[in-house]
């Protein structure tokens, strides 16, 4: 199975990945978590995230709290992903504010998810504070997964992106703004809240100009 691992065939690692999380063994972890830093496939990726589910908790975290400080953005992202499926609130600490602010899109979108899964009770206004610091980072995917990210705290978003409906750019401020519609009303949809957002900043813009 481990040697599967490596194999040159994507189909191959899946199968290995598979039958290494089908029958878990403690001895396995640390390839899986090797192997996560330079998997080139997404859905073997997310077979061997599978695999490390499947093993004991205590013995997982540890391993992947330290791989979130590698220097491979890869490693970083998937083993974020990892935490974020086991949900052990042990790996909390773990979630930095360098994390949450990653340079890398990849490794940002995973420590948000991870974020506010892990978050404990009382914690999440001062998450979603640092959260709000990423406001119109990024593409549209971007913005998406910080929207779904700050969505999924709740009411502890209110003043946050009240604050940032007035900052001066005009990028944080729309997604502020499509955030907000989006928390409202989840199914009006994010390209429609966005579009929103943004007729809205342009017609707060003219308004400014004309007076």
């Amino acid at each position: 199975m481990l040697q599967g691992l490596e194999d040159s065939r994507p189909s191959v690692r899946l199968r290995a990945a598979m039958a290494v999380g089908t029958s878990p063994d403690p001895r396995f972890i640390d390839k899986l978590v090797e192997r996560c830093a330079v998997e080139p496939e997404f859905q073997v990726r997310e077979m061997l995230t599978w695999a490390l589910t499947r093993h004991p908790a205590s013995v997982t975290v540890p391993v992947l709290v330290g791989e979130v400080r590698s220097q491979c953005a890869q490693a970083r992202s998937q083993a974020l992903h990892t935490l974020s499926k086991i949900r052990d609130r042990r790996a909390w600490p773990a979630i930095t504010r360098a994390l949450l602010a990653d340079a890398d899109d990849e490794v940002a979108r995973s420590a948000w998810r991870a974020a506010v899964v892990l978050v404990p009770e009382g914690e999440g206004p001062e998450l979603a504070a640092v959260l709000s610091t990423q406001l119109g980072r990024g593409d549209r995917e971007t913005h998406l997964s910080l929207s779904r990210a700050l969505v999924a705290l709740g009411d502890v978003i209110v003043p946050v992106l009240r604050a940032a409906t007035t900052d001066p750019d005009p990028r944080v401020r729309a997604h502020a703004l499509a955030t907000e519609r989006l928390s409202r009303d989840p199914d009006a949809g994010f390209e429609f809240a966005i579009e929103e957002a943004k007729r809205v900043v342009a017609l707060g813009g003219a308004d400014r100009e004309g007076g």
